[in-house]
């Protein structure tokens, strides 16, 4: 004070002199009306800005003071920070400072339009929230949700419209937390589905699943994890295999074609010891493999890939039992393949009287230990009972009892699931001349035409499912007629089937529907049990290719060598092969069955 004072003139009553200080000589106005007017207008100005300074504004949007000196709006970004995440909260703080200036004149232009302002608070919430996401979903996938400062932007000593501050501020992180919540939650949720489809690939035999297989599969035929070697999700996308079964019950899984699926066959060629030398057609010497690289597709929807331990989990504690000609036996050895390929302690899977050949006793049973199940084969190639009669003159003859159901019908009336097939041997020349052959009570049909015959025998065994089977326990299916190709001949006359390596592509070329199996749909549709109709008979009349032809055996004998054409086998398939694909018709049927019955319960 005494260096300013020295310099400071003195009046004579001791106070400052201001005669030197005069406002003319800041204001050169002209006239003294503009200089009266200038001087007002700054009074006023200093009155009106000393009030506000004494009476902040409640409205939390007001410019005046309360913002002004708010302390977010002097937040100066910290280096030490930025240097030390550069990629992220420099960005950030910058974006701060320069949103704070931004703001302010926002707010001051919404103090004077209120109608605005409401929506300036929400486009500056949203431009918030939005700025964290693009930062943050700069990184991967598997980065974490970025830190969310909760601390106002409102000075500590600012008490007044805090409520409705920290309603914005609130509504800005929950914004930000929850569209990270939902991608880190979306990303949690793929991941299983992912891992779970690619762990039933696996084990379906999917040599290359670590590339991400389809849920839904389409119509590609080259890729091994292509579209037709979809598998069931358990654990997985309970939806969109909900989606999946849904479509297959009102799909015709039987209208479609072949599709070349690299992916297949469902088990290693020669894993398989339980397959009959007849059906084993690579270890006797066929050369071609590409018949087992093909999978039915139907044209409506796609069929599932078989999952062996899903297909075993649903038979859990049941009998599932095939009753039929040898080629149901075909099928029966395939499924008894595909089950037992699943399991880890093949040991645990055995034929129930240790047999290891199933052509000539008339049942055969193969127990899942671990799943205390049972598959089951029940010989019966007309379904009604083969007999015998004596003739006039005491002669013993074979007949056919066209009114009585087989004799092994009482060990499979209970089980669980139960799949019959007839039609092969209805071609036979005995039951196809039909004289002396057929019987009803103790009537001997001096002729009957075949037709006739197959009608009056599935009569029979439909009123025997109607009177002896529970429907509520009991699925029963009837596989249909499976084609054959004898081409210059019959079986027994020489046909042949040999060096076909491709399936029939042109339809024109396709058999006509059987006769006989046009009866069965008529005596399907009068039983009062529901039977499910697995009608292959198109889908294996393209299959030429898929026979033993010579490949029927490893060891033929001297008359075989000299005539091997004479001996083809072209009504049975190889296996693995086109049985394969009537198990994985036969798998769907049941996914159906379970969805459908989940459905009534709910």
């Amino acid at each position: 004070m005494a260096e300013s004072a020295k310099y400071m003139p003195v009046n004579n009553g001791g106070g400052t002199l201001v005669s030197e200080f005069k406002f003319t000589k800041i204001f050169s106005f002209t006239t003294k009306r503009t200089r009266a007017f200038a001087y007002v207008f700054i009074a006023v100005f200093v009155a009106f800005t000393v009030f506000l300074a004494f009476n902040p504004s409640q409205n939390p949007s007001s410019p005046w003071f309360s913002n002004i000196f708010a302390a977010s709006s002097f937040r100066i970004p910290s280096r030490s920070s930025s240097s030390a995440q550069p990629n992220s909260n420099s960005t950030v703080s910058s974006d701060s400072s320069d949103s704070s200036t931004g703001s302010q004149f926002s707010s001051i232009v919404s103090y004077f339009s209120p109608s605005n302002s409401s929506q300036s608070a929400q486009n500056s919430t949203v431009s918030a929230s939005n700025s964290s996401i693009t930062v943050s979903g700069s990184g991967s996938a598997n980065n974490s949700a970025p830190t969310v400062r909760n601390e106002p932007r409102i000075a500590r000593n600012q008490t007044r419209g805090e409520g409705v501050r920290d309603k914005v501020e609130d509504l800005k992180v929950n914004h930000t937390t929850t569209s990270f919540q939902s991608a880190s939650k979306q990303t949690n949720q793929t991941r299983p589905v992912v891992q779970e489809t690619v762990k039933n690939a696996t084990r379906n035999g999917d040599k290359s699943s670590s590339e991400t297989p389809k849920l839904v599969p389409e119509n590609g035929n080259k890729s091994r994890n292509s579209s037709s070697s979809t598998s069931v999700n358990k654990g997985g996308n309970s939806q969109g295999i909900a989606d999946l079964v849904k479509n297959l019950t009102n799909c015709n899984l039987f209208d479609g074609e072949w599709v070349r699926d690299e992916s297949y066959p469902l088990y290693k060629p020669g894993s398989c010891s339980l397959i009959d030398e007849q059906f084993n057609c690579l270890t006797n010497g066929r050369p071609d493999k590409g018949f087992q690289m093909l999978k039915w597709k139907p044209k409506a929807c796609t069929l599932p890939r078989l999952d062996g331990s899903h297909m075993l989990q649903m038979l859990k504690g049941k009998r599932l039992v095939f009753v039929g000609d040898s080629l149901n036996r075909n099928m029966w050895e395939s499924l008894v393949c595909i089950l037992r390929n699943s399991v880890k302690d093949q040991s645990k899977v055995y034929e129930a009287s240790g047999k290891h050949h199933f052509k000539t006793d008339p049942s055969y049973s193969f127990v899942f230990k671990e799943y205390n199940c049972t598959v089951e084969f029940f010989v019966a190639p007309f379904i009604v009972r083969e007999s015998e009669t004596k003739d006039k003159n005491g002669t013993k003859k074979e007949t056919l009892r066209l009114d009585l159901i087989g004799t092994s019908a009482d060990q499979y009336k209970t089980a669980d699931i139960v799949v019959f097939n007839t039609g092969h041997w209805w071609t036979h020349e005995k039951t196809a001349k039909g004289k002396d052959y057929y019987q009803e009570g103790s009537h001997v049909y001096n002729e009957l035409n075949v037709l006739e015959a197959f009608r009056k025998a599935m009569t029979t065994w439909g009123r025997w499912v109607d009177a002896n089977i529970n429907p509520s326990k009991t699925l029963v299916f009837f596989r249909g007629y499976s084609a054959s190709h004898f081409r210059g001949g019959r079986w027994n006359s020489g046909g042949q089937c040999d060096n076909e390596v491709e399936p029939i592509k042109n339809t024109t070329y396709l058999s006509q529907y059987p006769d006989k199996m046009m009866v069965l749909e008529k005596i399907l549709k009068g039983m009062k049990t529901h039977i499910s109709y697995l009608n292959i008979t198109r889908l294996t009349d393209f299959r030429k290719d898929g026979h033993p032809s010579v490949y029927r055996k490893r060891h033929y004998t001297e008359e075989e060598r000299r005539h091997p054409l004479i001996f083809q086998d072209c009504s049975h398939w190889c296996l693995p092969g086109v049985p394969d694909s009537w198990n994985e018709i036969l798998y769907a049927e049941l996914l159906a069955k379970e969805y459908q019955n989940q459905q009534q319960k709910n």
